[in-house]
């Protein structure tokens, strides 16, 4: 009985792993359209309130890098998904820019300090992949794995505003949800399938980032100055 239930257990971990093998790409895809409902309110309301701009700016720059890294690697799964994810972070970016006032200062830094900082990401990378030095790959990775932490952390940028507010209303729900599911389908297929530390590491981090992100969103919600609204 022992040996026959320890074979149902491999068996169905074995499936589990297809699974995540299969939807991870589209998972990726998913995360990246999360910020859409965001965006849209920042377009219709035409500000972007306590939003940071740092999600965008990093999810454009994330997104590139993994392009360049599938594509060195010969990772399909990896460079399609992230294509996505270049094309809406560049259109998250923008729409987020056009309603920012000049006086903002939560984003974190300026706006033209993320254009530059995000422009010089891309061109670096760029040129890496084209020199032709053996080692580009490895390097792209590791910076891959930086710019993958950063960006399932930014929405803690606003932690600060949270704790003084008691409100989270600046950690984007959807975002985070997405996040988690990616981050947990991405770790399996990194660890048991691709078996690549670039991969898997960063999606550790960022599972323990939304985890982090949901405690504060339940602990805190969307309450204005700490006083939840009375049920009408």
């Amino acid at each position: 009985m022992i040996a026959v239930d320890t074979t149902v257990s491999s068996s169905s971990w074995s499936a589990f792993i297809d699974l995540c093998e299969t939807i991870a790409p589209y998972c990726g895809v998913v995360c990246f359209l999360a910020p859409l409902p965001t965006i849209k309110q920042i377009s219709r309301d035409k500000t972007v309130g306590k939003f940071p701009l740092l999600p965008y700016s990093s999810m454009l720059s994330n997104a590139f890098v993994w392009v360049m890294y599938g594509v060195m690697k010969d990772l399909p799964s990896v460079w399609a998904s992230n294509a996505v994810g270049v094309l809406l972070g560049a259109y998250y970016f923008t729409t987020f820019v056009q309603h920012c006032g000049p006086m903002t200062s939560n984003l974190p830094g300026t706006v033209e300090q993320h254009l530059k900082g995000t422009s010089a990401i891309i061109l670096f990378n760029l040129c890496l992949a084209a020199s032709g030095v053996g080692s580009a790959s490895d390097v792209i990775g590791k910076e891959g794995v930086v710019f993958c932490i950063i960006l399932f952390a930014s929405p803690l940028a606003a932690l600060k505003t949270v704790i003084v507010t008691k409100s989270a209303a600046s950690i984007p729900l959807p975002f985070t949800l997405a996040c988690l599911v990616n981050c947990i389908a991405w770790s399996v297929m990194g660890l048991w399938k691709m078996r690549d530390f670039n991969i898997y590491f960063p999606n550790l981090l960022g599972l323990c980032c939304a985890v982090a992100q949901l405690a504060l969103k339940g602990m805190y919600g969307n309450r204005s100055n700490g006083v939840k609204e009375l049920p009408k």
